[in-house]
């Protein structure tokens, strides 16, 4: 669309480094999490959810508000830059990811030495939801970029960072449906605190190849097209 004039660089420039700080914010203190709560669980088999029942709560959930606040920022500054259409496919699920991070906040996991709860149903799902929004936005934002010779590069990106992230959180699934072939528990036919540990440190990679694109975005002064992804 020639012509057409984009918002201020300077701030959403400012927009996309404050998101980038909260994703780095949420890789600091859930991090920490590893070490000041290691002997309460097990990284291998035991999800990242679990530091939110000890005493260290409130790290991860500073961290994971932090993550959610961030992502907000980054799609904010995307559709400020041109590279994201408000409305569109993509723009929805990135927004999905980030209301979602606030439900598994809001929501504990459940303690399952005590039984399941509601409140552990409804973390659960808005887990999955999170952990599925965000590498399928990747995906669509990546594909409608293919090829383009400013952010083809970015583009690419995008896509085989959300592939990375599917492929694991199919490893889950798949887990979840072969368990009653197996007549196991579905959560010890894998490493599963390992395998979302993947997840989420690809998630975050996802956020970053997104948050560093809207910078570069905004520091080029050209009417980027307008699209639906």
């Amino acid at each position: 669309m020639p012509g057409t004039a984009l918002p201020d660089p300077a701030v959403t420039r400012t927009l996309a480094v404050l998101g980038l700080v909260g994703a780095g914010l949420a890789v600091v203190l859930v991090g920490m999490l590893h070490v000041v709560a290691a002997d309460q669980v097990n990284p291998v088999q035991r999800t990242i959810s679990e530091y939110a029942l000890g005493e260290s709560d409130w790290m991860f959930d500073a961290g994971v508000l932090g993550l959610s606040v961030g992502s907000a920022l980054v799609l904010l500054a995307l559709v400020r830059a041109g590279i994201l259409r408000p409305w569109s496919g993509a723009a929805v699920l990135l927004a999905v990811w980030a209301v979602a991070l606030v439900i598994v906040v809001a929501f504990d996991k459940a303690n399952w030495s005590v039984g399941p709860s509601m409140s552990g149903y409804v973390h659960r799902y808005a887990s999955l939801a999170a952990f599925a929004s965000l590498p399928v936005a990747a995906l669509a934002l990546g594909t409608r970029w293919r090829g383009d010779m400013l952010w083809g590069s970015f583009a690419a990106w995008s896509r085989w960072a959300g592939v990375l992230a599917l492929l694991w959180l199919g490893s889950i699934l798949l887990a979840v449906a072969v368990r009653p072939l197996t007549g196991a528990p579905w959560w010890q036919l894998l490493p599963l605190g390992l395998v979302e540990r993947g997840l989420a440190i690809t998630e975050v990679a996802v956020l970053v190849v997104l948050g560093r694109w809207a910078v570069r975005a905004a520091a080029v002064p050209q009417p980027a097209e307008m699209i639906s992804a």
